[in-house]
């Protein structure tokens, strides 16, 4: 199986999957996964490890930008089949366990299935898993503070709102910010192209979504891999810039 991956830097790899992207660090065969796509999404995840020259037992950590299914996906198989270790932010840890379920529900789906590529986006996802039950049997919180020891020394940034413990991951030596959902560039629930925040019924809060733009404003990189939508260039900067002015 061949995957919609992107080469972006020097062992940086943006991966379009089934409408949820994933991104691969690699050193050698080495490599840190940052999120994992859906349930669905597992023959791509494995074929995009393969096409980098490396493997499921190779993953250092799978670091989760979200606990959204459509991000988790895999997570727990990698760590319950390779023993891989499976890392979030402190606040998203209990998430990930499904102690609860931060996510839009079918009934706030419903209310907004007239809006364009809301009902198409909806049966997309419940065919990719969307409503699976995928909790990480023992999640761990960021080891240390700073970057992490992992392939591609990815820095964890806090980016509260559309979900409590959501964070990016900052590259600061390959100018990359990893967005996950605090900042996309598309979505087809969406008729914006370009940096945006995501509709209002995904967010647990969404002035806290708002003011984490301004966290990610502070970055220096100019190339932006969110969870959803193409890579974006072009500074970070105006990127959440741009995303905020959409979002007042």
């Amino acid at each position: 199986m061949r995957t919609d991956m992107q080469q972006v830097a020097d062992g940086t790899y943006l991966v379009r999957g089934s409408n949820t992207n994933w991104v691969i660090l690699a050193e050698g065969d080495a490599v840190t996964l940052v999120d994992t796509g859906y349930p669905g999404d597992r023959a791509r995840l494995l074929a995009s490890l393969a096409e980098v020259g490396s493997s499921p037992e190779a993953v250092t950590a799978v670091l989760i930008t979200h606990a959204h299914t459509d991000h988790l996906g895999s997570a727990e198989y990698l760590r319950a089949t390779y023993g891989t270790p499976v890392h979030l932010h402190e606040a998203e840890v209990p998430h990930a366990r499904r102690d609860f379920l931060h996510q839009v529900d079918v009934r706030t789906v419903l209310r907004n299935g007239w809006r364009p590529g809301v009902l198409p986006w909806a049966v997309h996802a419940i065919r990719s898993g969307g409503t699976a039950h995928v909790p990480v049997t023992s999640p761990e919180p960021f080891p240390s503070a700073g970057p992490l020891d992992l392939p591609g020394r990815p820095v964890p940034v806090h980016t509260p709102g559309h979900t409590d413990g959501h964070c990016a991951y900052h590259l600061p030596h390959a100018g990359v910010v990893v967005s996950g959902d605090a900042l996309v560039s598309g979505h087809p629930t969406s008729r914006l192209k370009g940096p945006q925040l995501l509709p209002d019924m995904f967010h647990r809060e969404r002035a806290r979504a708002v003011a984490s733009l301004d966290v990610l404003h502070e970055l220096e990189a100019d190339l932006l891999l969110p969870g959803h939508g193409p890579v974006h260039r072009g500074t970070v900067r105006e990127a959440a810039l741009q995303a905020r002015e959409r979002a007042l």
